[in-house]
């Protein structure tokens, strides 16, 4: 059963985002994020670095508040850890200028590491993963003509349909029910850098979403 309460996002001011601005840390976030629970040496094994290594990173994200000691897991000399529940919120124009470095180098880590996993299910997943596994992903890409309103509408659309998935199945985390296996779910929704913003006068008058002609059906 889903937990009634989700948890809170965290919210992450300058000294928090400081404590995770190493690419090992997020590293290590992202493992405890797609797979669950680990110890310092199953993070060790699994991220060929030294348990000792992980050992102080975990205890470094630990005191900012982004990992927890698995309750009633785990000895004195076996440790499990897992990333603390809920969300976690980057806000660079709320953060002051001296904190871009290490806004940048968590936000390009994260990229990174989102790339690393999708490029390995599009080069592998067809040889290593049965045909049903396969039939349920989908990797499409979306061109559109939006405003900034209609963008923020369908990124909340979307956050909410994700959230609600999140929050139903939370528990298959900690309790995998049979067939169960880490998924992940990347949405991309953003305006193109060097694409020409429509100005106010020649804004279409209806409200939905307008298509360039080769995209009539919002499909590349």
């Amino acid at each position: 059963m889903a937990d009634e309460t989700p948890p809170e996002n965290i919210e992450i001011d300058f000294a928090s985002l400081k404590g995770l601005a190493h690419p090992l840390r997020v590293k290590i976030l992202d493992v405890l994020s797609v797979y669950g629970p680990h110890t310092a040496s199953g993070l060790a094994d699994r991220l060929g670095e030294t348990s000792g290594a992980t050992s102080y990173h975990l205890r470094q994200l630990e005191r900012h508040g982004f990992v927890q000691e698995v309750a009633d897991r785990g000895s004195g000399r076996e440790r499990w850890w897992e990333r603390r529940p809920g969300g976690i919120n980057i806000e660079p124009r709320k953060l002051p200028q001296a904190a871009r470095p290490a806004s940048d180098l968590v936000m390009r880590e994260w990229q990174r590491n989102r790339a690393e996993l999708l490029d390995a299910f599009l080069l592998r997943g067809e040889d290593e993963l049965p045909e049903r596994w396969i039939s349920a992903t989908v990797s499409s890409t979306a061109n559109l003509f939006l405003t900034d309103e209609q963008l923020r509408s369908l990124s909340a659309e979307l956050l909410a349909l994700v959230d609600g998935y999140v929050d139903r199945y939370r528990h298959q985390k900690h309790h995998p029910v049979p067939g169960s296996r880490p998924v992940q779910v990347q949405i991309d929704a953003f305006p193109v850098l060097d694409g020409v913003e429509t100005p106010a006068d020649d804004r279409p008058d209806v409200g939905g979403p307008t298509y360039s002609d080769d995209q009539k059906r919002g499909r590349s």
